[in-house]
C-alpha cells in the first residue's frame, strides 16, 4: 500500500501549450480582414454607382436597349471608330441624322472582305465608288442611272441651267446647256425627246455630229439658226429631198463660187450638133415646177420632154 502511494503520476508533468494566433500576428490578421472588408464595400458601392449612372437594367444600358433581333438606341450616340451593322433605321415618325467632323463614309465589302462599293461625304463633296449608280422614284422608275457603259436619264424633262453651253469630248455627243457640261466617251449621248440649249460644240480637234438614226432631226430657234465651220466644210446629205424654205424673207447664197455640178443637161433637136466637151459655159434654166437644168449657152433655154418630168 505504501509502495503504491509512493509512485509518481506521469501525466502530472506534461506541459500545456496554447493553440491559436496571438500577439502581433493576430493584429495583422484582423487588419488584413478589415482592409478586405473595406475593399469589398467600396467595390460594391462603385458597382452600384456605375449601374445607377449608366441606368443599367435587364433591358439594356441607359438609352441602349437590347431587343429581339438587334438593339434600340434612343437619343444621340458617339461612334469612336467603326460601326458595323446590317440594318440601321430610325424610330417610327422620327428622323435619323449622321454627323462627322471630317467625313462620313459607307463601305460595302464582299464575303472575302474586299471593298465593293463606297460612299464618302466630306468637305470636298460627295464621292461614290461603285460599278453602277442608280436613282429611282418611290414607284421604282429609274430617274438616273450611270455605269461604265452608258448614262441614262429617265425623267420626262431634263433641264440644266447655265450659259456656258455644252462641250463634247466624243464623236457623237449632244447635251443641253450647262456652265460647261463635258460628256466623254465613244458611245455618244442619246435623247428620246427634245433638247434645248444655247450652244452645242466639240472640243478643239474633235468632230461634232448630230444624228437621228431612224427619225427626223429638227433644229429650230425663234431668232435664227447659225451653222458655221471656221476651218472646214459643211455637208448636208439626204436620201430624198433637201428643202430650203423662207416664208418671210429670201434665201441667199453669198459666195464667189457657187457650183451645181449634177444639174441635168437638156438636149433639144437644135442642140444635138453641139459637143458637150467643147462647151465651156451653160445657162441655168428652170421648169415651171422649179426644177433646174442647164443648156449650152449658145442654145435656147428649152427643155426636152424628160427634163421637166
Amino acid at each position: 500500500m505504501g509502495e503504491g502511494q509512493g509512485q509518481a503520476d506521469p501525466y502530472l508533468y506534461i506541459r500545456s501549450y496554447k493553440i491559436g494566433i496571438f500577439g502581433w500576428r493576430k493584429r495583422c490578421l484582423y487588419g488584413l480582414l478589415l482592409v478586405l472588408l473595406l475593399m469589398v464595400i467600396i467595390n460594391l458601392a462603385l458597382t452600384l454607382w456605375i449601374m445607377k449612372v449608366l441606368d443599367f437594367s435587364v433591358d439594356g444600358i441607359g438609352d441602349l436597349r437590347v431587343v429581339k433581333g438587334g438593339i434600340v438606341l434612343e437619343g444621340d450616340s458617339w461612334v469612336l471608330n467603326q460601326l458595323v451593322a446590317s440594318h440601321i433605321r430610325s424610330s417610327r415618325h422620327q428622323p435619323i441624322s449622321f454627323q462627322s467632323s471630317k467625313n462620313f463614309s459607307i463601305n460595302v465589302r464582299n464575303a472575302v472582305g474586299e471593298l465593293e462599293s463606297q460612299l464618302t461625304l466630306g468637305s470636298h463633296g460627295l464621292h461614290v465608288m461603285s460599278n453602277s449608280f442608280r436613282v429611282t422614284d418611290k414607284t421604282g422608275v429609274t430617274l438616273f442611272e450611270a455605269s461604265p457603259h452608258q448614262v441614262t436619264v429617265g425623267a420626262n424633262t431634263l433641264q440644266v441651267t447655265g450659259n456656258g453651253g455644252a462641250v463634247s469630248d466624243c464623236d457623237q455627243c449632244l447635251a443641253p446647256g450647262l456652265t460647261r457640261s463635258h460628256i466623254t466617251g465613244n458611245g455618244g449621248a442619246v435623247f428620246d425627246g427634245s433638247v434645248a440649249t444655247p450652244l452645242v460644240l466639240a472640243e478643239a480637234g474633235d468632230e461634232l455630229k448630230l444624228e437621228s438614226a431612224t427619225r427626223s432631226l429638227q433644229i429650230s430657234a425663234p431668232l435664227g439658226v447659225a451653222i458655221e465651220s471656221r476651218a472646214g466644210d459643211i455637208s448636208a446629205a439626204c436620201l430624198t429631198d433637201l428643202k430650203l424654205q423662207s416664208t418671210g424673207g429670201s434665201i441667199r447664197i453669198d459666195s464667189p463660187r457657187v457650183m451645181l455640178p449634177s444639174l441635168p443637161i437638156a438636149s433639144t433637136t437644135s442642140q444635138l450638133n453641139l459637143n458637150p466637151v467643147d462647151t465651156k459655159a451653160y445657162q441655168v434654166c428652170a421648169c415651171t415646177s422649179g426644177k433646174l437644168f442647164v443648156t449650152p449657152a449658145e442654145g435656147s433655154c428649152v427643155a426636152d420632154g424628160t427634163t421637166c418630168q
